[in-house]
């Protein structure tokens, strides 16, 4: 079936509720369920006001007939909503999470990083903090179960933290928003031609996603970045490149927050559970260009378990919509002439293998689920002297990094511990270059998709790390923390903020994204990316989705 004749029926459909922006935040996301009485900003004002769980009608119906739906909110998903919109298409995008715009009992959307609550974590009832210890003293505590922001997944060996709501992973990462140096670039995606990628998707992606650098001469004297002085210090005594990186975050809003003129996200320690202010999230980027296209809507806590080939064209999408406590609530048949998974590197690798191999989507090839890498993240901590203060104050936001790629393939972000007072310690995400892959396998007897990790191949991580803490260490007589990821353990090697492949451009696609064996199913996120980027990735992922869609809208449509 064309395109064109899902357009009647989608419009009747999918406009009862729009995916409209406020000030600055996706509205119109059923509302966020606070342990008291929630309230809802009304759309477009800004204003708060009394919301009826009840009364939020979802804004996809049973039976629509669309054009393009995509799987995902996260950055391929939004990326392709706001081109295929702006070339005319009708889009639908089902999302897993809530749409984080409602304030809880407290007036804040997200919960504070020290502070975590139910809005914390995705359907867990204890937390599960990457950095678990303090002093010695266990840091996780019990929460109710909620659909929280972070999803702390855990596979055969490793813990994927992935964001969960509409903006996907750009709620809840750092924003270091980095281009990788172009030399390293065909290792990671060989049939990419790099002078498109440099020349315009990058540049592309960087300008939409409001990517902008640091003030120097103002981080030279702010408080909040002393710990990562200390560590250029550190880093240049040894002889290593210290090296500034652009982020997302409005650094002009931050320099308010230091001067107590605006409410503190930043510098009140808040990044992995969400930022209340100051980061340009997808939400206020390409999903607000999306919203303002009038041709793009969102259905909040949808999750998507079966795609199948229509009988008249297209593909028939069974979602199942959720409650606050992860309930199936009632479950959904839509048809959608085209397909794009947009889940995340895990989301996609997982449906798209579960897909296969449980024959509702037989024809997919043997490289689905294939080529998963963890980006090589590690992370560690160093004890400081006492004369080394990193400060009571931490910008949440990352600023730089010490770079010994070439020397021993590791580059290791100077990472805040934003805790409050001062301790005198340097923490540290590392990403490496490793070789290890694993792939996504569906578990019959066990109704899942499983992950081959295995735990021991984080040595290749750990290793690269040490070329540069065992130089630092050795020169400024000092230690790696062991009190940060369990007793006595230095390494936090159980994890990755960084999951990619699952289904690898120009193998279980195209080379623009198309899954072979199917017209009309595509994949525009992470899952493309062969396990690794060597540098913070989203740029990378969003920069891809750029060209992907570019040449799909020019050649499919």
């Amino acid at each position: 079936m064309s395109e064109r004749s899902f357009s009647a029926e989608a419009s009747r459909g999918l406009t009862r509720r729009r995916f409209v922006t406020g000030t600055g935040s996706v509205l119109g996301g059923l509302a966020l369920l606070g342990p008291t009485a929630p309230t809802a900003y009304a759309a477009g004002t800004g204003e708060a006001t009394a919301a009826r769980t009840d009364s939020l009608l979802p804004p996809i119906e049973s039976g629509a007939r669309i054009p393009v739906l995509v799987v995902g909110t996260g950055y391929g998903g939004a990326v392709a909503a706001l081109r295929l919109a702006q070339a005319g298409v009708d889009v639908h995008m089902a999302e897993m999470g809530m749409a984080w715009d409602t304030p809880g009992s407290d007036g804040k959307i997200f919960a504070n990083t020290t502070r975590p609550d139910q809005r914390s974590f995705w359907l867990r009832t204890r937390t599960k903090q990457p950095l678990c210890q303090f002093l010695g003293y266990p840091i996780d505590k019990d929460i109710p179960r909620y659909t929280g922001a972070l999803d702390a997944e855990d596979f055969a060996g490793i813990t994927v933290y992935q964001g969960r709501g509409v903006g996907g992973g750009s709620l809840v990462n750092g924003g270091m928003a980095v281009t990788p140096r172009r030399e390293i670039f065909p290792a990671l995606l060989p049939t990419v031609d790099p002078g498109a990628m440099y020349d315009v998707y990058y540049p592309r992606a960087n300008q939409a996603l409001g990517v902008g650098s640091v003030d120097r001469a103002w981080w030279e004297g702010a408080d909040c970045y002393q710990y990562a002085r200390v560590g250029r210090k550190h880093a240049e005594r040894s002889g290593f490149p210290f090296v500034f990186v652009p982020g997302v975050y409005d650094w002009d809003y931050m320099k308010q927050e230091a001067a107590g003129a605006v409410p503190r996200s930043a510098l009140d320690g808040e990044v992995i559970y969400g930022n209340n202010h100051g980061k340009k999230s997808l939400p206020k980027t390409y999903l607000a260009q999306a919203a303002a296209t009038g041709r793009v809507t969102v259905s909040p806590l949808h999750e998507v378990t079966t795609v199948t080939p229509a009988a008249g064209g297209g593909y028939t999408v069974t979602l199942n919509r959720l409650d606050t406590t992860g309930a199936t609530v009632e479950t959904k048949t839509v048809t959608a002439g085209r397909v794009f998974f947009a889940g995340g590197s895990v989301g996609t690798g997982k449906l798209l293998t579960r897909l296969r191999d449980t024959g509702a989507l037989p024809a997919l090839n043997d490289q689905v689920g294939k080529g998963w890498g963890d980006n090589g993240n590690v992370m560690c901590g160093r004890a400081n002297h006492l004369w080394d203060p990193t400060g009571a104050l931490q910008s949440s936001m990352p600023t730089a990094g010490i770079d010994n790629w070439d020397a021993g393939g590791a580059f290791a972000e100077v990472a805040p511990l934003p805790t409050g007072i001062e301790t005198f310690a340097s923490f540290y995400l590392a990403i490496t270059r490793t070789p290890r892959r694993a792939e996504f396998r569906w578990n019959p007897a066990a109704g899942r998709v499983d992950l081959t990790w295995d735990r021991a191949w984080k040595q290749t991580s750990i290793d690269a790390a040490k070329t540069i803490f065992d130089k630092i260490n050795a020169k400024e007589g000092t230690v790696y923390r062991s009190d940060l990821f369990g007793a006595y353990k230095i390494w936090g090697d159980h994890l990755t903020y960084h999951p990619l492949g699952g289904a690898v451009l120009d193998r279980a696609t195209d080379n623009y994204g198309r899954l072979h064996g199917y017209t009309g199913l595509y994949v525009i996120d992470g899952a493309l990316i062969p396990g690794s980027t060597g540098v913070n990735p989203f740029v990378t992922i969003t920069a891809l989705a750029e060209r992907n869609i570019e040449k799909i809208i020019a050649t499919d449509l």
